[in-house]
């Protein structure tokens, strides 16, 4: 039977016309088009195999957003070894921990972090590429390697948890957690090929890199890396460039909204904003909604690529704070007795996950891998989300924060909720203290709003008026800032310990 010509045999050629000249990436003073990032991805493949990289290897890099983190991504999976993407921000002995931890063979470093990389001992036994020299000069003399077979299984990305509760473990993305990630990111938005993204979350933050950013370079956008975040920069950058989309923390949502230049910037080309990572306040959430932008928050976590849930703009206005619906392609249910999975409803309960783009496990720990699932393939979340009749899922807590005071269950995270409604409130964070009657009660850490006044007495009947009494912390403190770590997240083990050493035996 004779078949009609489809140019099969030209396949490879016709693969590269599919937009090639489109813009994928563009930096201060530098952009490059999906064909001229395809061919130095080809290039730098080919460098860091004859560097020695193998499938499964790993591959770091330290450094800000920048093109060369896209380019060191996209090269590293081309020769099947595994990236590992790290906070810039952490002292020297933490990167010595995580270089050592993962075995990385290569470092790649911006200029900027090279003493950052000094201080830490580089690389001992193998090779630091500096972005700015040994890396252009390793690319410009290789060809491109041989494209080495991956399979969706096959690990991808080694993305190191926040660390807020101990040392950092190293969540293992495969390329089909990031695949499937994407779909159900394009599942739940609508991202175009026209699309121009900023990426001002941290690239070694699963936020910066699963939400807006890799679903936008899928469809053939535009993706404009941030080496640094200041908020009259990012307003102005939105207006100058017509920016249509980016993700970001509430940290920088607030920062953003607060800022001189944010009533006077033109904000009509967005299209969508996501944010994740933690809570957000009303006011905050109010702030952009009310300028006509379509504010969403996602839920998620490293160890699920990160999507669980996300809002949808038909219901942002009447769930403003909320974490919206599943995304599609994943499997929700609460942690019933026995570590069995069973439906969730308005009961606050923990967090069941599972679905495609769920990890299987983390970097060499098979023992905190195995505890992290129950029935095989649900993973614990930690979090304590109750969910409306609706459908509309609410996140009320991290299981570890939960404060059992008298018996009773309290939530710091609802305390704070409502502690931020006071105008005067800029920040609160409220952690468990032991004491001698309760059990456990609750203190509060306050940052008061520069120029306001506040006093301890104007702030518990603030409370009283939106908690039950037994949510109410025994113990207020009001402090100048909250320690955070590089995406905006509370250190709460730095309050408890203060907290330990301020109230003792349930007094102060």
């Amino acid at each position: 039977m004779h078949l009609p010509d489809f140019g099969l045999g030209s396949w490879p050629a016709r693969r590269a016309r599919i937009n090639p000249g489109r813009t994928a990436l563009t930096e201060a003073g530098r952009s490059l088009t999906y064909a001229g990032l395809a061919d130095r991805v080809q290039r730098l493949a080919g460098a860091l195999t004859r560097l020695g990289v193998r499938p499964g290897d790993r591959v770091a890099y330290l450094g800000v957003n920048a093109i060369t983190v896209f380019e060191t991504l996209f090269a590293t999976a081309r020769c099947g070894a595994i990236f590992v993407p790290l906070n810039y921000r952490l002292s020297p002995a933490e990167i010595r921990y995580m270089l050592d931890d993962s075995g990385a063979s290569v470092l790649v470093h911006s200029a900027d972090t090279a003493d950052l990389v000094a201080a830490a001992g580089g690389l001992p036994g193998g090779v630091v590429l500096a972005t700015a020299g040994t890396f252009e000069a390793e690319l410009a003399e290789a060809g491109p390697a041989p494209e080495t077979p991956v399979r969706l299984e096959d690990p991808c990305l080694l993305l190191y948890t926040s660390g807020t509760t101990g040392r950092p473990k190293a969540a293992v993305l495969t390329h089909g957690n990031l695949t499937w990630n994407t779909v159900n990111q394009l599942a739940h938005l609508d991202v175009l090929g026209t699309d121009k993204a900023l990426c001002i979350a941290p690239l070694f933050h699963c936020v910066g890199l699963g939400q807006i950013t890799l679903p936008t370079l899928f469809k053939g956008g535009s993706v404009e890396p941030v080496a640094r975040f200041e908020p009259g920069t990012i307003l102005a950058r939105i207006g100058e460039a017509g920016i249509t989309s980016f993700s970001a923390v509430p940290t920088m949502l607030e920062m953003l909204c607060r800022h001189e230049d944010w009533p006077r910037t033109d904000l009509s080309s967005l299209t969508c904003v996501l944010y994740g990572g933690s809570p957000v306040a009303e006011r905050v959430a109010r702030a952009w909604l009310d300028r006509g932008v379509k504010l969403l928050q996602g839920y998620g976590m490293t160890e699920a690529s990160p999507g669980v849930s996300m809002a949808t703009h038909e219901g942002t206005l009447d769930h403003p704070v909320a974490a919206g619906v599943p995304h599609f392609f994943t499997d929700v249910a609460a942690l019933g007795p026995g570590l069995t999975p069973q439906p969730l409803d308005g009961t606050p309960a923990e967090l069941l996950v599972r679905g495609p783009h769920v990890f299987g496990g983390y970097w060499n720990r098979p023992g905190e891998s195995a505890a992290s699932f129950v029935e095989d393939d649900w993973f614990r979340t930690g979090d304590v989300v109750r969910v409306d009749d609706d459908g509309w899922a609410h996140v009320v807590d991290r299981v570890k924060d939960m404060i059992i005071s008298g018996g009773e269950n309290v939530y710091p995270a609802e305390i704070e909720a409502a502690a931020v409604r006071l105008d005067e409130v800029d920040a609160c964070a409220v952690v468990g203290v032991p004491d001698e009657r309760w059990g456990e009660a609750g203190a509060a850490f306050v940052v008061v709003r520069p120029g306001a006044e506040l006093d301890e007495p104007a702030f518990r009947a603030h409370l009283e008026q939106h908690l039950a009494r037994y949510k109410i912390p025994k113990h207020v403190q009001f402090t100048d800032a909250l320690p955070r770590n590089a995406t905006g997240k509370i250190r709460r083990v730095e309050l408890r310990a203060r907290a330990a050493e301020t109230f003792t035996n349930g007094s102060a």
